[in-house]
Parts: structure tokens; C-alpha cells; sequence
């Protein structure tokens, strides 16, 4: 029983440690939660210089590499590590605390390797998906920066689950920006076919705001092409709204398919 329970608890630590990302000149520093956002954010207020938290979550179906080859900011770097012919199934979610306050989320794939600059990276783990949606919303407010709504929106898309899918279809309607809208709107292509195009078409008809319906119609054309060039033909042909047309026509002209090129010849006869 003894060797059995020794067993069972390397398996246990074996699993968390695979599931934390892969770190060079730094370390790991675990942590438990009940509620991430309230536990992020005591931790965040008693950092005294920049620093990483994060942890990890369920990733959706598809080959999602999400490494960072910038160094400095401004200059390409080329990996060299081997690219897995089978994806893993979750995904890491970081946040950047400088100041005592979160300036940056980004989201990393398990392949990525990461070098924490000599540092401690604090990582909390078994996060719920659920609690982890709650904390995303706080950043997507009106008042908050665009570049935080975009990377919440990002993440809440990534992130496998009835819950994440859910809140992406109530932000395409309802968000508080159009920027929410519009990242919201793009990720919902992506991930939910045909489920996606009530969504997208109501924001096309209802929206009040332009730049909204815009980012609506390139939605349309991330769509699976049997599904998305028809709908931007429909558009292109019958929206009244002639930003709406005139964007139905662009991705119509990218998508290179033989319908968008019998449509162009009927309107120029």
C-alpha cells in the first residue's frame, strides 16, 4: 500500500509539473486558489518588482502554436525546438504585474520555451475554467485598455468549455466595446461554425455600430467556405449599408472562389 501511495502521488506531481511551462533561468513558484481573481490579485499587491503569474487551462480542438519569437521586442528569433504532430490539450494564461497592477495578458502553447530572466514565475494551480471566465470579464469593461479586452477576449476563445463558448456569443451581441465585439465576433468564426453565423449575421443587421458590422463581415469570411462565400455574396448583394457592401466585396475578392468570381462579372455587366 505504501509503494502503491508513492506511485499515485509521483503520477499526481508528475502531471502538475507537465502541465507548467517550460522554464529556463527561473523557477516555479506554486500556488493554491479558491478564486482566482481574488487570489491573483492579493498576490499582485505584494510584488515589488515586474513579474509573471499565471496558470493553466483547457484548449480547444486545432494546432494552436502560441509562442512569442520576438527578442527585445524588435527582432525575429527562429526556434529551433520540434514541432509536436500532436497537440497538447491545455494551454498556459500569463499576466504581467508591474507596479502592483496586471499590464499584460498573454497566452502560451505547452511548446513554448520560456526564459524568466533569472526570476520567479508564480503559478497557481487547478484553476477552473468557470473561475478563470469571471476573473477574464473584469478586463473587458469600457474603461478598460484595448489591448487587455483583446487579450481576455483571446483567452475566454481558447479556452475549452460549454461556459467560455457561451460568454463569446453573449460579447458578440452585448460587449461594452466594439472592440470586444469585434475580437469576439472573429474568435466565434473560428471556433463554432455554423453555430457562430446567427451571431454574426444579427450583429450585420443590428449593430449600431460600423466598425462592428465591419469586423462582422471578416468574421463571415473565416467561416468555412461553403458556409462563408454564399453569406458574403448575400451581403455584398443586399445590405444596405454600403460600408457592409463594400467590405462583403473585399474578402470576396481575397477568397479567390470561383462564386465571388461569377458574382463580380454579373455586377460589372
Amino acid at each position: 500500500m505504501t509503494s502503491l501511495l508513492a506511485v499515485a502521488l509521483f503520477l499526481v506531481a508528475t502531471a502538475a509539473e507537465a502541465q507548467t511551462p517550460r522554464l529556463s533561468n527561473g523557477r516555479i513558484e506554486p500556488h493554491t486558489t479558491t478564486n482566482i481573481g481574488k487570489d491573483l490579485q492579493a498576490l499582485a499587491s505584494t510584488l515589488t518588482e515586474g513579474t509573471w503569474i499565471g496558470y493553466t487551462q483547457p484548449l480547444i480542438d486545432g494546432d494552436h502554436q502560441m509562442c512569442d519569437y520576438w527578442n527585445n521586442g524588435n527582432r525575429y528569433t527562429q526556434s529551433t525546438d520540434p514541432i509536436r504532430l500532436e497537440p497538447a490539450d491545455f494551454f498556459f494564461v500569463m499576466f504581467r504585474v508591474e507596479n502592483k497592477q496586471i499590464t499584460r495578458i498573454r497566452t502560451y502553447s505547452d511548446n513554448c520555451p520560456l526564459d524568466a530572466g533569472g526570476k520567479a514565475v508564480h503559478w497557481f494551480n487547478n484553476v477552473a475554467v468557470n473561475d478563470s471566465v469571471n476573473y477574464l470579464k473584469t478586463f473587458m469593461g469600457a474603461n478598460a485598455a484595448r489591448k487587455m479586452n483583446d487579450s481576455a477576449v483571446t483567452v475566454l476563445a481558447l479556452t475549452e468549455g460549454q461556459q467560455p463558448l457561451n460568454e463569446l456569443i453573449a460579447l458578440a451581441s452585448t460587449g461594452t466595446t466594439s472592440s470586444v465585439k469585434g475580437n469576439a465576433l472573429f474568435w466565434l468564426a473560428q471556433r463554432a461554425g455554423q453555430k457562430a453565423v446567427g451571431t454574426i449575421t444579427a450583429a450585420i443587421d443590428n449593430d449600431p455600430d460600423t466598425d462592428v458590422k465591419k469586423k462582422a463581415v471578416f468574421a463571415l469570411s473565416q467561416l468555412p467556405r461553403d458556409e462563408g462565400v454564399p453569406l458574403l455574396i448575400q451581403q455584398a448583394r443586399t445590405n444596405k449599408n454600403a460600408a457592409v457592401r463594400k467590405q462583403a466585396m473585399f474578402w470576396l475578392g481575397q477568397s479567390k472562389d470561383p462564386r465571388a468570381l461569377k458574382f463580380f462579372e454579373e455586377i460589372l455587366r
